[in-house]
């Protein structure tokens, strides 16, 4: 890589990134409080908020008991922290756990309930709305967010526990500092088993992912830039085949959507196998054969194709404590892409324990979202029609 490939500027429809234009002029990522020096310090971000929170006072969430259901409250990725807390609990979790989007909490919230709200910057409505709701019925509260915020003064006021998580980029560069004090609340009230060596082995494997992601390592040794490559100029289908790969295959679209400016289609396998599973026959699927036109010059008039990413899990050999996850339909979408000509990606989910497992599902699609934005002279940090939104709309987060 040169000092003078810019290459990420003059990408047109006809003209996709390749891997040159990947590995451009990182410069700007890669500063402090760039993209990928955010990502890239998604450890060290997993560990000081686990810090974070043991200071916080979170053990007198137990001296109540058992809660009766827990309700995780925020917007974009301030909910992703709920989905995670769900999947990481597991289909046997002794209580509900349910993630509210919208202005406060469902009606029949009240003492016996927990509610847990999140927000980077510490004002966002919903967050705030969720707080203040829950400190007038009773509920337990955990806010957690920006410190000197709103969302601080609001948890001051109702006498609950605040974990202060310093902002140092957008929340969806932040998902591991935003995620952990929700784990560890959870923890405390006996819902999830996170153990120490858990917390270590997550960073430890954010920390691997960093390292083989990092921006002067060639595309065929870095898995995130192949990836993005794979997925240029191609209409991204995410399918997880678990509950946990379905919350990695749903970040990863929308790390696509905000980053990477592309549309994206995903979920789990379980809810999509019967519905969406027709794109493979559609005009972006197998149709697209049929309308290319054979004496087009190579690579003029390309149409755009499905790419499958299949975020494969497994689940844990010995582990009796989460029902093994059926394995039938990721081999069914393999197969039917490949007989349809449909390119499919299959990443598969690695780790000693849930949380590790996501987090080697997340890391390195959130890097390629980063590349494939650059490889299209897009800044990731700046996404002018959200900033737009939130003007509009009176803020958030």
């Amino acid at each position: 890589m040169g000092p003078e490939d810019d290459g990420l500027a003059g990408i047109t429809g006809d003209r996709l990134p390749d891997e040159r234009r990947i590995e451009g002029d990182l410069s700007d990522a890669i500063r402090p409080g760039g993209a990928l020096w955010a990502l890239a310090s998604a450890g060290p971000q997993l560990r000081e908020s686990a810090a974070l929170a043991a200071d916080a006072g979170l053990g007198a969430l137990a001296e109540e008991g058992r809660p009766r259901a827990v309700v995780v409250a925020g917007v974009g990725t301030a909910a992703r922290t709920g989905d995670i807390l769900a999947t990481v609990a597991g289909p046997r979790c002794p209580v509900p756990i349910l993630g509210h989007r919208s202005a406060g909490v469902p009606g029949w919230v009240g003492a016996a309930d927990v509610v847990i709200a999140v927000s980077a910057s510490g004002r966002s409505p919903e967050a705030l709305a969720a707080a203040e709701a829950a400190a007038r019925r009773g509920a337990r509260l955990v806010a957690i967010g920006a410190p000197d915020s709103e969302l601080q003064a609001v948890a001051e006021r109702a006498r609950a526990s605040f974990v202060a998580v310093p902002r140092r980029a957008p929340a969806r560069l932040s998902l591991w500092a935003l995620t952990v004090p929700v784990l560890m609340a959870a923890r405390e009230l006996g819902l999830v088993s996170l153990v120490e060596a858990d917390i270590a082995e997550t960073a430890r494997r954010l920390d691997e992912d960093a390292e083989r992601c990092r921006p002067d390592a060639d595309a065929y040794v870095n898995p995130a830039k192949e990836l993005a490559m794979n997925l240029a100029g191609s209409i991204p289908v995410v399918w997880g085949s678990s509950p946990l790969a379905g919350v990695a295959a749903r970040r990863f679209g929308d790390m696509l959507a905000a980053n990477s400016r592309y549309p994206v289609v995903s979920g789990e396998l379980g809810e999509v196998g019967r519905g969406r599973v027709g794109l493979l026959d559609g005009v972006f699927g197998s149709l697209a054969e049929g309308r290319k036109d054979i004496f087009a010059d190579p690579g003029e008039d390309e149409l755009t194709r499905l790419r499958i990413v299949l975020m494969r899990d497994d689940g844990l050999d010995g582990d009796d404590s989460t029902p093994k996850p059926d394995t039938r339909r990721a081999d069914a979408v393999a197969d039917l892409a490949a007989r349809r000509g449909v390119r499919c990606d299959v990443l598969p989910a690695e780790g000693g324990c849930a949380l590790e497992r996501l987090a080697s599902l997340i890391s390195v699609p959130d890097f390629a979202s980063v590349y494939l934005a650059l490889a299209h002279g897009l800044d990731p940090m700046r996404v002018p029609a959200v900033s737009e939104m939130k003007d509009l709309t009176l803020g958030g987060e």
